[in-house]
């Protein structure tokens, strides 16, 4: 028991060093306020982290940012064959031309957008550090709650519970932070797909949500089948933790009818084409709704 203990308090050591040299993330990295993160904020400030869902996150946003650039990078190759073959067939040297300043203007987007991976690339590698800091400080818990208690371990127990917390708030800072990389998504109404349910003079309502962000929008089944929409774009600011939650309801004058309630992950909408999806709203689909989505 002795010797166990021993090892406990080497390792504790060993870890208190380790989370003493982070310093401060938040300083560091000049990461917002818990104010600047909405969806830590109902009332008091709750310290969740998502580890699993923030990697996720993490892999679709990189891979998207990588398209983009791979895009760019294609088309600045395209112009600069261009510009080469017109210096070739000219004599005449205009500085400046119209290409030359569309071949830099493309430039600077691809340096935009490599500053932005490393910086997305910069703010996960510190989450996954504080992520194992709080892990270790959650393991070593354990394991000094199952030693004898001494003042020591008492001690080393309050220690163990406070860089816990730490991590965990740095944890959650970063978050935050990285959401502000996350960019837009423009969602369009393309309508509601119902066959034989969508009669004309028909209304509804859509209404979707992403954390505390809505669109409520109304329309109408014409007598030519076509809809009529009072709204058709939307611009939404990408959640790290919140699914779209979107909800059809049929308007019958002052009565109201719900069609139905679905949820639809965004991890798959970080990708340089717009992205019609579908969406069951009835358990049968009988129903469906329709949106284009950009980001």
């Amino acid at each position: 028991q002795v010797m166990g203990f021993a090892y406990f308090t080497y390792l504790f050591s060993f870890f208190h060093r380790k989370s003493l040299g982070r310093s401060s993330v938040r300083s560091r990295m000049s990461l917002k306020p818990p104010k600047a993160y909405n969806s830590l904020q109902k009332g008091a400030v709750i310290w969740d982290p998502k580890p699993l869902q923030v990697k996720k996150i993490f892999e679709a946003l990189k891979k998207g940012l990588n398209e983009y650039l791979e895009v760019h990078q294609a088309e600045l190759d395209y112009l600069s064959g261009r510009h080469k073959d017109t210096k070739r067939n000219s004599r005449l040297y205009r500085p400046l031309s119209p290409l030359q300043k569309q071949i830099r203007s493309v430039e600077r987007y691809i340096r935009k957008l490599e500053f932005h991976i490393s910086k997305v690339e910069e703010l996960y590698e510190a989450y996954c550090i504080q992520c194992r800091l709080r892990d270790g400080a959650a393991n070593m818990k354990h394991a000094f709650s199952m030693s004898p208690s001494t003042k020591a371990s008492r001690e080393s127990l309050v220690e163990l519970y406070k860089n816990f917390q730490e991590c965990t708030e740095d944890m959650c800072f970063i978050e935050g932070a990285l959401e502000v990389h996350l960019g837009e998504f423009h969602l369009k109404m393309k309508g509601l797909v119902g066959f034989a349910r969508l009669c004309p003079g028909d209304q509804y309502e859509v209404f979707v949500r992403l954390g505390r962000q809505k669109w409520r929008l109304k329309g109408k089944i014409e007598t030519d089948d076509s809809q009529t929409w009072d709204e058709e774009e939307k611009i939404f600011i990408p959640n790290l933790h919140e699914k779209f939650e979107i909800k059809v309801t049929e308007l019958r004058g002052l009565a109201t009818i719900l069609v139905g309630v679905v949820t639809c992950d965004s991890i798959n909408f970080f990708t340089t084409k717009p992205q019609s999806i579908v969406v069951d709203i009835t358990e049968l689909g009988t129903i469906k709704l329709q949106l284009e989505v950009l980001w």
